[in-house]
């Protein structure tokens, strides 16, 4: 009997995004895989420390307290086989994390394995597997950067942060910025308000997510499930952005329209447990802050193009 997963957030996490196994993975890399085994079965029965989304996941399955049915399922998802994962698998129970479902590939890419877990969002530290979801659209996926340094969670609530182009919206108004200035880009989102913007990589995963706001016994308003978006757009674009969402259906707690704002200021404050943007300009300063990961653009993108352009 095929599982339903519609009312279900399903996120798919790496092992190295999880947890800390830089250390590990320079032994794979340098030491190769007798080295990495070795170490790996000398230390099973050492916890791991925490990875840059363990804070979003320990959170986010705390959700299912809340509920009768469960509304979050975690898939642990690594190219360690099984003998390799053990430290991994210790890890989950050292931790308490509610994660039932495992994906041990021996090597294998782990980009086919989406549709199988039937996965919403994937975080990952490898680039290859990221960029290859992201090119066929099975699902929202984002490259993980090194967790920040001093990030401690108040409390149990989760705090989701978006950038807006490129990431819940195509990439269609940014490509026009970047082609016709700021100007243009104002005039004409400005004069385009009312019409809706259309859906990027992230759009299914934050309709998704407010579906399941809607499910908690908190009531929206009140949801310890907190959505943000967090944009470079400023008045006049912004009642695009509000609009948008509203034929979405969608409710999103707080937005932040900087223009030339630092974001990662805004995001300190805020807490987030895991801010998604298309530009490192961004990412770098957010990440040292918040948890944060890269949504890349697909291949064939016209802002590769450009940038590659305007890298010459």
């Amino acid at each position: 009997m095929k599982t339903d997963f519609t009312n279900t957030l399903v996120i798919g996490v790496s092992s190295r995004a999880l947890f800390d196994l830089e250390e590990e993975n320079r032994i794979f890399e340098t030491e190769h895989i007798q080295a990495y085994r070795k170490y790996l079965s000398e230390h099973e029965a050492e916890p791991l420390k925490v990875g840059t989304a363990f804070y979003l996941v320990k959170n986010l399955l705390e959700l299912n307290k809340l509920v009768e049915i469960p509304m979050v399922e975690v898939v642990l998802m690594s190219k360690n086989s099984p003998e390799t994962g053990v430290r991994m698998l210790n890890s989950i129970a050292h931790y308490k994390l509610d994660i039932t479902r495992i994906a041990l590939t021996g090597g294998e890419p782990l980009a086919p394995y989406m549709d199988a877990f039937g996965i919403d969002l994937f975080l990952s530290k490898d680039a290859a597997d990221v960029q290859r979801i992201i090119d066929n659209g099975k699902c929202a996926a984002a490259l993980i950067y090194a967790p920040p340094k001093a990030f401690h969670p108040e409390n149990s609530r989760v705090k989701i942060a978006f950038d807006a182009d490129a990431v819940l919206f195509s990439e269609e108004s940014e490509l026009r910025y970047k082609k016709e200035g700021l100007d243009a880009f104002r005039e004409f989102e400005a004069g385009h308000a009312n019409d809706s913007l259309a859906e990027g990589p992230f759009a299914k995963l934050l309709i998704k997510l407010s579906k399941i706001q809607e499910q908690l016994p908190t009531g929206i308003e009140y949801s310890p499930l907190r959505l943000a978006i967090v944009t470079a757009r400023n008045a006049p674009s912004h009642m695009r952005v509000i609009n948008t969402l509203r034929k979405w259906g969608v409710y999103v707690d707080e937005a932040y329209f900087l223009g030339n704002l630092d974001k990662y200021r805004v995001l300190d404050a805020y807490g987030a447990h895991i801010f998604f943007d298309d530009q490192d300009v961004h990412l770098s300063k957010a990440s040292e802050v918040v948890p944060a990961g890269k949504v890349p653009y697909r291949t064939d993108s016209e802002m590769n193009k450009l940038n590659d352009t305007e890298a010459k």
